[in-house]
Order: C-alpha cells, then structure tokens, then sequence
C-alpha cells in the first residue's frame, strides 16, 4: 500500500480597511480550520526599527492605514492534482470572507504544508491550531465535463528558428534601418550583439523573447505602444511561416486585452478601495494602436488560415471595432455546435455584436465547463464586459496552440 502523499498548504493574503476588519476576517478563516492565523497592519515591517524595510517609503500607499490577515490552510490525504478543484472553491470563499469585511483578496502561495508553516511569519499572531486540517468534502468535487473538441486546426508549425529569425529581423531593417531608429523594444533584433549571438535552439524561445521585449511579463509601456507596428508587420509578411505568424496574432490579442485582464483582477480591490477605474494609460493607447493595425491584418483574410483566422477576429472582437468587416465570415470557421470552440466562437460574436445578454448567457456557459472562467467571474464586482475579453485570449490560443507548435 503506497504512503499518503504530504499534506499540503494554501496560504492566503487579505487586506481589510481596519484592524476590527481584520480581525473578524480572521476569525472567520480559523472557524473554517486554518491552522495559522495573523494579523498586520499593511506593511506591518516598516514599522519594525530592526527590519530591512523600517522607515522605507510605502511599495502600495494606496493601503496605506489598512491591516492584513495572513493564513495557512492545510489539507491533507491528496495530492495536488486532486485537490485542484476543492483549492478552487476555497479560493473563491477566502474571497467572499475579504469582501464581506470590506476588504479583499490580495493573492498567496501554496506548497508543502511542513515547508510553509516552518516559514509562516508569526508577528501578529491571532490563532494557532497545531495540526488542525481543512476538514475535505468526501468525495471531492472533480472538474466538470468538456465538450466535446471540435476539429484540430489545419495549419503549418512556427518553422526553424534560424530561417524565422532571420525573416523578423529583415523587417525590422526594413521598418527601420537600424537599432538607433528603431524601438526600444524591436532595437535589440538590429544589435550587432544580437546578430553574433547564440543561435536559438527554437522557435517558441525565439518568440517567447520577442513577447516579453515588447511587454515585459506581459505588462504594457510606451514602449509597447511603440512596437504594435512592428508586431502587426510580421502577422501581415509571407516571408513568416504561418504558424509563427499565428503566434504573433495572438501576441496582439494578449496586449490588447491587457486593460480588461485588470480590470477583472482588481475587481475587488477598486471596489474595496472606493475608487472609479481607470484603465492605465498604456493599455488603452496599445488596444487603439492594434486597433488601427487592423485593417492591415483583415485585408489578408481571404488569404488566411483559418487558425489565423479564429485569433484575428478575436482581436477585433477586444479592441470593440472594424466588427462589420469580418462578421458576415464567421460561419466559415470549423465550430460544429456542441462543442468547445463553439462556445468560444459565441462568445467573439457576443463581443463583436456588444450583446450583453448573449455575453452573460455565454459566459455563462463557459463557466459551466471550465472553472477558471468561473472563478475569475465569481466576484459580483466583476464586469462581464471585461470578463469576455479578459479570458478569451487564453481560450483562442489554447485551441490553436498544438496546430502552430507541432
């Protein structure tokens, strides 16, 4: 009989706006069997006069004043992957407990319990059950049935790194000349450094470089603005293989839904925080330059895939505009009804068509068969106008990912 897998952690972070808050919230998570329980004013160690950071000015002065509950769940009798569903819905309650106080979740980490209790801060200690678990529903709860997958894509890899390379930096010179005319984030491709490097081992990598010079971790700048051009030429060249063109489409489908993603994932805390939102500067100017990029890309559209096809209108569908240009066209991409791509594919037409009640029906059924739509939207904070494009990137480029990388 094998061994019982270790017991594992969850810890979790919420800021509430005072310390009674904090305090009821804590209360609330030791009733559900959190074995450690604390409670800090927000930034508690700026206040220490022996830490690091005493006297530091604030990393979030926007909380400035509020307090924080740390704690550890432990579980037990599972490993990771079967708990995945459960940790899911806990998840989701950590968060009603935040905003129930006025609060929210600010996120956490998980791990061996044995590991995460031995490093668990204790200043603020308010409660400490030694071995007490989360008692476990039997059975878990599993994840909910797909449907069924709709046919694989027809479309050609990413090609060889050396031949791709070698095509993107030719429209570079193209575009530019040389790195001193180009943008921050396309200069490094014209570097001589660059030029003499090592050659990359694959495409992906090739790529992957690519994506994160133009919007580091995925986070827009002036400099991202700067290179949406750049982007939109290499989706528009036949000097690129198509399946690295599809790569670069869905690039400008991540940067374009940038705003939304965080509108979504700060739901809780604007609220919370008693503020308006106002999507940052960079994000909106980048989702209006790929706007104006666009009737370059949906020129090509006869010509395309349909792989590219299924990413461009998706990101006509986020940048809200140019719908009327490819909506009589949607019935020629391969989603029988009942099936995964189906549900995706009414989706871009709820967006397209600015249909709040189909978007709420589609989302909706979404939600239904995949759990991180589900809980993304779990916060009535959350607008559904910024839910359909914040999880639509991850559902294009998952159906279409094994046809362009094979």
């Amino acid at each position: 009989m094998s061994a019982a897998p270790p017991a594992w952690g969850v810890q979790y972070t919420l800021c509430l706006p005072t310390e009674d808050a904090a305090r009821a919230a804590a209360t609330e998570l030791t009733d559900l069997g959190h074995r450690l329980v604390a409670v800090r004013v927000h930034e508690h160690f700026r206040f220490v006069p022996s830490h690091f950071w005493y006297g530091k000015p604030s990393m979030d002065p926007g909380l400035e004043g509020w307090w924080q509950v740390f704690s550890l769940a432990v579980h037990a009798g599972h490993d990771r992957m079967a708990l995945g569903p459960f940790l899911r819905g806990e998840r989701v309650r950590v968060a009603r407990v935040a905003r129930a106080h006025g609060g929210f979740h600010q996120g956490g980490s998980e791990g061996y319990a044995e590991t995460l209790e031995s490093v668990f801060t204790r200043d603020g200690l308010v409660r400490e059950q030694t071995e007490a678990l989360v008692p476990l529903p039997e059975p878990l709860p599993v994840e909910p049935a797909r449907p069924p997958s709709a046919p694989a894509w027809r479309c050609s890899g990413v090609g060889e790194p050396e031949a791709v390379v070698r095509a993107v930096v030719s429209i570079a010179e193209r575009m530019y000349g040389s790195a001193e005319h180009a943008p921050d984030a396309v200069g490094w491709l014209l570097d001589d450094e660059f030029a003499f490097g090592e050659p990359y081992e694959s495409t992906s990598d090739f790529l992957g470089d690519l994506a994160d010079a133009v919007a580091h971790q995925g986070t827009c700048t002036d400099n991202t603005v700067e290179a949406v051009p750049f982007l939109a030429a290499v989706a528009c060249d036949d000097g690129v293989p198509v399946g690295t063109r599809v790569v670069v489409l869905g690039d400008l489908l991540r940067l374009a839904a940038t705003g939304p993603s965080a509108a979504v994932a700060l739901a809780d805390r604007i609220a919370a925080l008693g503020v308006p939102w106002q999507e940052p500067a960079a994000d909106h100017l980048t989702r209006r330059a790929i706007g104006q990029e666009l009737p370059c890309l949906l020129a090509r559209w006869d010509h395309e895939s349909d792989a590219a096809r299924f990413v461009l209108i998706a990101l006509v569908a986020v940048c809200g505009d140019q719908g009327g240009l490819v909506r009589p066209t949607l019935d020629e991409l391969p989603a029988p009804r009942g099936t995964d791509r189906a549900d995706v594919l009414a989706l871009v037409t709820a967006l397209l068509d600015d249909d709040r009640d189909r978007l709420d029906e589609t989302l909706g059924r979404l939600s239904s068969w995949l759990p991180r739509v589900a809980e993304k939207g779990a916060s009535p904070h959350v607008a559904r106008r910024d839910l359909g494009p914040a999880v639509l990137p991850d559902l294009v480029m998952e159906d279409v990912g094994s046809a362009v990388t094979r």
